[in-house]
């Protein structure tokens, strides 16, 4: 009922709103740097329909998949939910070679997946704000050593977070992670959407930034005092488009005609 709807921040509608928009955002934002390899605008459509379509096969697969799980689970009166249900039917209730199998293959679904996000982050710092390129300072033995250290710390941060997440201790993972990519995504989702939808010019690189980090703070305030400021109802993962919004409004608003 509608009384449903605004209480419950995880029900149907609004994830469906907040899905359709990571269908759009996933394709697009976090895919783009594979279109830009691309010579021809002919070209560079085919593979983002090509990709689209890939992407919904292999949602459409684990979707099934986890109902499966779901549905064993419930057959053999397995209490664990959330993230312990995976390794709880794996490691318990299958043979054991299949619990190995389960190991090895977390193992290598994790393992480039950090380290892929480890080496981005050391080369977007090297490159982007060290300015490795732009400076003429730094010989190349300085600018190894420099990014050997630079990786390192991104991979002390990685372990630091990896504990925070351990001391959470929430029973679904998933739900943090979205949590913190509707205040980390949603200014991303803001300046995507800003620069295909518009040929608006912002008047000052330098508000570019203060709009970026103001966004979250006001999604924070807003998802903090939501039940004094909207009465019975309740923000779920929809908070990555109110930031979205907010960003692009902003950015809207500092900007002029190209």
């Amino acid at each position: 009922g509608k009384e449903s709807v605004y209480q419950d921040t995880n029900h149907f509608k609004k994830m469906e709103i907040n899905e359709k928009e990571r269908t759009i955002k996933i394709p697009f934002m976090d895919n783009s740097d594979d279109y830009y390899l691309i010579n021809f605008l002919r070209d560079a459509q085919k593979n983002m329909i090509t990709m689209s379509l890939i992407l919904m096969l292999v949602i459409l697969i684990f979707l099934f998949l986890g109902g499966l799980l779901y549905l064993y689970a419930s057959a053999n009166n397995i209490e664990a939910v959330g993230d312990k249900i995976f390794p709880t039917v794996a490691l318990q209730h299958l043979p054991p070679y299949i619990g190995i199998i389960f190991i090895i293959a977390l193992i290598s679904a994790l393992f480039p997946s950090a380290d892929g996000a480890i080496t981005a982050l050391t080369a977007s710092i090297c490159i982007d704000i060290i300015g490795f390129e732009r400076r003429n300072d730094l010989t190349e033995e300085a600018q190894k050593s420099l990014r050997q250290k630079v990786h390192l710390g991104v991979a002390a941060v990685f372990v630091i977070f990896v504990m925070l997440f351990k001391i959470i201790n929430n029973p679904s993972m998933i739900d943090v992670i979205l949590d913190v990519a509707s205040y980390t995504y949603g200014p991303l989702l803001g300046l995507f959407s800003f620069g295909i939808l518009t040929k608006r010019k912002i008047s000052s690189q330098y508000l570019v930034p203060v709009i970026c980090i103001v966004s979250p703070i006001i999604c924070y305030i807003l998802n903090y005092y939501q039940k004094e400021l909207l009465g019975g109802f309740s923000i779920g993962n929809e908070l990555l488009v109110i930031n979205g919004l907010l960003t692009f409004v902003g950015l809207y608003l500092v900007s002029k005609k190209g």
